[in-house]
């Protein structure tokens, strides 16, 4: 069996599994030959070998920075699924330094104010999207990255903020949501005053759907700490933020402690500024420069901007633009200018920025990759600015106005796979938010940025060569089932996705499963609720089986899986089951 024909047949294995594992009542199965056996013995001797690519980069879900006395700057980035990197020049070199830990998705990072070589690190990102990855806990270095500790929480599954006491580096707070898919009790915030040796949880949800999704600190007083705690569910049809409806009772609140988390108080009181629930997601920032200024985004239904000028005693409503309604489980960060207390930065689709204390937002990043998710900026310099998003990360010198894309930080997500049979053989595949692409696996002075090539766009999910023409052709898919068979040469791209021949709407799921007949017929497979076959290439398809789903209305709900149900206005398509 040739290399690809192997391949094929453990793939076509998982896709089938794929398409029909997200049905409960799955009414039959493809046929696999005892050919697409895989013995583990195969590959046990074989070292992995990075090939790239770092020219799409991949998502980054936390950012960390310290301007040296040197004048040199640090900076920390964790990736959703590609480790911890670090820089001592401001980004024109990185090394990994999380490599040899047993997972790779970062949630937050925190640098210890009084010692320098020493970082923290909460494993498993916080930006709930359907394709996240989950962590085991908390992890600490004292060497500056060299070594790392574990140091607890491991069914925490996903950690959003970290807080270092500036007076007492012993004491920690680390902010956990929780579990994507199903209840937890470890959901929380936790407090350490060992430096890690043991762990108090100091805030626990309402429910066993509840957990801290953000966490700021007071600069002049590190006992005053305002906690965001979130309501959420992920499931394979939908997705709910708050309660199961707009009027539904949530556990999401804002809540305030200055004892270091001895007593809180809900800051959800009536006349006190803040929107009634029931809420989503928040996010939290005290103002470095003035302590007494702080803002918080409330995702409700009205969700909002707010800003208190007493500390958080009272709020007032700032912005309402779409800005503060578009994607809470993905985009809810802030992040106040170190020196002027009025220009408040949100990680949105764009970068967003306010200078006139949060009434109104201008976007910065329309030159850069979307989907923001956390930047830095430099204290000592406020135009030196640092931003990570689903295209890698991107720095600024001039206040936001130009970027320059950090090119070496090879943490591409892909979602899949395929192989073809050339020798040296190219690795085909789809990532996150980043197309689809396809690459060498040898080449004369190493496998270089520019010997990868863009074949597809969208979200990247499978990619495969044409058997009949592998050189000349290739297959693409993205988001929801959207295929296309591409002209490798002229670069045209012809949709080929099925149709429905009936007023029956065809349900792809957000990661459609895709297969390549290894033969040279043109013969390719597709699912929705039906699995749809083509023997000429993708231009006409035939239905194969019969729904091979429940066909359950309430399973169907793919305005949620990707929105919100607080505020249904900014709901978008993820997953059709």
């Amino acid at each position: 069996m040739s290399r690809a024909h192997l391949s094929r047949a453990f793939l076509l294995a998982a896709a089938s599994f794929a398409a029909l594992s997200s049905s409960a009542a799955a009414a039959a199965t493809l046929p696999v030959t005892a050919a697409s056996t895989f013995d583990s013995a195969i590959l046990s001797g074989l070292g992995a070998r990075n090939i790239g690519s770092a020219t799409m980069s991949g998502r980054v879900s936390a950012i960390a920075g310290r301007h040296e006395k040197d004048g040199s700057t640090l900076l920390l980035v964790g990736a959703a699924s590609g480790g911890l990197w670090k820089s001592q020049d401001d980004g024109t070199t990185f090394r990994p330094i999380f490599d040899k830990e047993d997972v790779q998705s970062i949630g937050a990072i925190a640098l210890d104010p009084n010692h320098p070589d020493t970082y923290w690190v909460g494993t498993g990102e916080s930006w709930m999207r359907n394709s996240v990855s989950v962590g085991d806990g908390v992890y600490k270095t004292t060497d500056g990255g060299e070594t790392w500790t574990h140091m607890g929480l491991p069914a925490s599954e996903h950690i959003s903020k970290i807080l270092v006491d500036p007076s007492n580096s012993d004491t920690v707070y680390v902010c956990v949501p929780g579990r994507l898919w199903s209840d937890s009790a470890d959901r929380g915030l936790y407090k350490t005053r060992d430096g890690g040796k043991t762990w108090t949880l100091i805030l626990k949800g309402a429910n066993l759907s509840s957990g801290c999704s953000t966490l700021s600190m007071d600069p002049s007083n590190p006992n005053k700490l305002i906690a965001g705690m979130w309501d959420f569910r992920r499931t394979g049809w939908g997705f709910r933020s708050g309660g199961e409806d707009e009027k539904a009772p949530s556990g999401s609140d804002l809540l305030v402690t200055e004892d270091g988390g001895a007593t809180w108080k809900s800051l959800k009181s009536p006349g006190d500024g803040l929107p009634d629930g029931p809420w989503g997601r928040e996010a939290v920032a005290f103002a470095p420069s003035d302590p007494k200024v702080v803002y918080a985004f409330v995702e409700s239904a009205k969700s909002a901007l707010y800003r208190s000028d007493d500390g958080g005693k009272t709020w007032a409503p700032r912005d309402r633009s779409q800005w503060m309604v578009w994607r809470p489980f993905y985009f809810a960060n802030l992040k106040v200018d170190p020196k002027d207390p009025n220009r408040v930065f949100k990680t949105d689709f764009s970068l967003i920025v306010s200078d006139d204390g949060g009434r109104s937002f201008t976007t910065l990043s329309q030159s850069i990759h979307p989907d923001q998710h956390d930047l830095w900026i430099d204290p000592s310099d406020t135009k030196h600015i640092v931003v990570g998003n689903d295209g890698g990360l991107w720095i600024s010198h001039d206040g936001a106005n130009r970027w320059s894309k950090v090119d070496n930080l090879p943490i591409s997500q892909f979602y899949h796979v395929s192989l073809d049979d050339k020798d040296p053989y190219q690795v085909y595949g789809g990532l996150q938010d980043n197309a689809a692409w396809v690459g060498d696996t040898a080449y004369p002075g190493g496998v270089t940025n520019g010997r990868w090539e863009n074949i597809g766009g969208g979200d990247g999910f499978w990619a495969w060569p044409d058997p009949a023409d592998p050189d000349g052709f290739a297959y693409s898919e993205s988001q929801g089932g959207s295929v296309v068979r591409v002209n490798r040469h002229t670069h045209e791209m012809r949709d080929i996705q099925p149709q429905s021949d009936t007023a029956e709407k065809l349900r792809f799921n957000w990661n459609t499963p895709l297969v390549v007949s290894p033969n040279d017929k043109g013969e390719i497979y597709i699912g929705a609720q039906y699995l749809f076959r083509s023997r000429d290439h993708g231009q006409t398809w035939d239905k194969i089986s019969p729904d091979l789903t429940t066909n359950d209305p309430s399973k169907q709900q793919q305005e949620k899986s990707g929105g919100i149900t607080v505020d249904n206005s900014a709901a978008e398509t993820y997953t059709t089951i």
